[in-house]
């Protein structure tokens, strides 16, 4: 998906929810947005480099890390944040080095994304800590996504039994 007018900005993450959601709310702020779900996706919708760049960290194939320093590449001014749910100080510092501008944890608002590709240093509303349940319950979904919803899998990773895991699953959400 492109966008024809505004300053031009790539965002691309392995969820579609979160990209669509992302990209939509940077049209609605006038950026002229490209949409990609893997690095090699990105790179072959266009070869010249945006001028603002939103990536998630890890994704199948090529990381962001390894897409950001094509995109330095082709243009050392392009701003590029990046974006994780794996937040940790050695990959920030990694991303940092190699040329990120910012590095977000998710959940991000299109607001957090906005300021960290503008560099500007306003206030950023603190969020609650999660309750535990709700970071076990985020915990859970992240390592069920990693073993591509492999419950299995993911039951052995979390050294629980599968029927165990079942039941956490069946679970709503805990609030945040």
């Amino acid at each position: 998906m492109t966008t024809p007018e505004g300053p031009t900005l790539l965002v691309v993450d392995d969820d579609e929810a979160f990209r669509t959601r992302l990209g939509r709310a940077m049209t609605e702020r006038g950026f002229a947005v490209t949409l990609a779900a893997s690095a090699d996706e990105a790179l072959a919708a266009s070869s010249e480099a945006p001028e603002y760049a939103v990536l998630d960290l890890r994704m199948p194939g090529r990381s962001g890390l390894e897409l950001l320093q094509v995109l330095r590449e082709r243009d050392p001014n392009t701003r590029v944040v990046m974006l994780t749910g794996y937040g940790s100080i050695p990959t920030a510092v990694d991303a940092t080095k190699k040329g990120a501008t910012a590095y977000l944890t998710k959940p991000a608002d299109a607001d957090d994304v906005l300021r960290a590709l503008l560099g500007q240093d306003g206030p950023v509303p603190v969020r609650e800590t999660p309750s535990l349940a709700r970071a076990e319950w985020e915990y859970i979904h992240r390592v069920l996504a990693d073993c591509d919803q492999n419950v299995s899998e993911a039951a052995r990773r979390l050294g629980l039994h599968r029927r165990s895991l079942q039941r956490k699953l069946q679970k709503y959400p805990p609030p945040k």
